[in-house]
């Protein structure tokens, strides 16, 4: 059962010795989450949030997130633009720890709707620009994750193998994502200072001058050193802002600019849908499986003649994917309180992307030497064939999911997906709309779980 605001207030006083609550309030988004939480209001006039983590994968996040922001010491936080969370105090309920934080306040605007132009999407650009400015020291004195793209590199290549082998990925992918690892350039960058989890609900605006303008960044639970186009890659997401973004993001950093950033991004981005395909397989759930297959099907379809190569000129697709499973999405499963979602019980450390930059459990093993490549991938070209380097690398048309069905609800167990599945049967209800149902049910599954990773 959910912890009270009350009994929470009560355990913060322990975390905040001398400092009384005068008001509580439950942060709550109307989603199950990995938190309990609530917002005090203190009698020195400000604001905090009370965690408790209600599972032991959030505790673990919830450990990794305080390291995180007591690495960022004032000198390192006077080099940013906004403003991030301070741990205020700690403490136990149980044998449950509790965390008490600044609440950051602003309002967060969804990925389809960032817009074009000067504003949110080119103060986004900067804010990432100044996190991957910090020296690396920071992340270094306090032991946190130190990844070369060597390491990188392997993690992506063994996510890849990983999928091939489950025997339901598309050949023209298995020879996309594998022309990607042996492209020797598009490893060559240098690695940065990353929050590791980014969507655009990490970024609290509030407006000035006329403009958005972000004010304050949250989940730094996976802060450390690794590639910056895992911070960039959710922007498949929002095509209206991208390419402010990436202007941005230039104009502002103190880095040489990085030629293959977007296309890695982009290779990220479509990673996504094999994460997707291996959460169903290790979760033994076929109708995850057949979903992720489809998703992988439509996003062949919409390669169309550029499925040999990747690059950045065909970010279209998933663009199209991502915009379609936004519009899909049923009211009920996204937040109703822009302003608090992610400092909320329904704030899961994990619920940060709708491309999730988590590597796998697996990310830090060692790849086996001589790391064999199955051959056992699907597609109409037979078994995976490597194409030419040199094919055809023009821009594709976006992703068309129209045809992609799916069994209403079956995506995802629990509430929201029960509710998105269950129909009854009424005067008019016909085949399609039936399949309409389905479809938003499937979107929401897959929008959810990208935002949790995977489990």
């Amino acid at each position: 059962m959910a912890r009270s605001p009350l009994t929470l207030a009560a355990a913060a006083s322990a975390a905040l010795p001398g400092v009384g609550a005068v008001t509580t309030s439950t942060l709550s988004t109307g989603q199950s989450g990995r938190y309990d939480a609530a917002l005090l209001g203190l009698d020195d006039g400000t604001r905090v949030v009370v965690r408790v983590p209600t599972d032991e994968s959030a505790a673990s996040d919830l450990a990794a997130e305080v390291l995180a922001l007591r690495a960022l010491t004032p000198g390192a936080r006077a080099l940013l633009p906004f403003r991030v969370p301070e741990v205020r105090g700690e403490a136990t309920l149980g044998d449950d720890r509790i965390v008490v934080a600044d609440f950051l306040p602003g309002y967060r605007i969804e990925p389809p709707h960032i817009p074009s132009g000067p504003g949110a999407a080119s103060s986004i650009g900067a804010a990432l620009a100044a996190v991957h400015a910090l020296p690396a020291s920071v992340v270094r004195a306090e032991g946190l994750p130190l990844r070369t793209p060597a390491d990188v590199r392997r993690t992506v290549e063994t996510l890849i193998e990983r999928t091939a082998a489950t025997r339901r990925l598309h050949a023209a992918l298995a020879t996309r994502w594998r022309s990607a690892i042996d492209d020797e350039e598009l490893w060559r960058f240098e690695s940065t200072v990353i929050l590791g989890e980014t969507s655009a609900a990490s970024f609290l605006f509030e407006d000035r001058g006329d403009a958005p303008t972000v004010v304050g960044v949250l989940g730094w639970h996976r802060f450390g050193v690794g590639d910056p186009a895992v911070d960039l890659h959710w922007l498949a997401g929002a095509p209206e802002a991208i390419d402010d973004v990436y202007t941005a993001y230039a104009e502002t950093g103190p880095r040489s600019p990085d030629a293959n950033l977007r296309t890695r991004a982009r290779l990220y981005a479509e990673l996504e849908f094999a994460k997707w395909l291996l959460h169903g397989h290790e979760q033994q759930r076929p109708d995850i499986v057949d979903d992720a297959v489809a998703l992988l099907d439509a996003l062949v379809d919409g390669l169309g003649s550029s499925r040999s190569r990747l690059d950045a000129a065909s970010a279209a697709g998933v663009d199209e994917a991502m915009r379609l499973l936004d519009e899909g999405t049923p009211a009920a499963a996204l937040p109703e309180e822009p302003s608090t979602a992610m400092q909320t019980d329904a704030y899961d450390p994990r619920m940060m992307s709708l491309f999730v930059a988590k590597e796998l459990e697996h990310e830090d093993a060692e790849a086996p030497p001589g790391l064999s490549r199955p051959s056992t991938v699907r597609g109409d070209d037979g078994p995976d064939e490597r194409q030419d380097a040199g094919a055809d690398t023009a821009p594709i048309d976006p992703i068309d999911l129209a045809g992609w069905r799916s069994d209403p609800g079956a995506a995802e167990s629990g509430a929201d997906g029960a509710a998105a599945g269950e129909r009854s049967a009424a005067p008019g209800h016909d085949d399609s709309d039936e399949v309409r149902e389905a479809q938003r049910a499937s979107r929401a599954a897959f929008q959810r779980w990208a935002r949790s990773s995977s489990e």
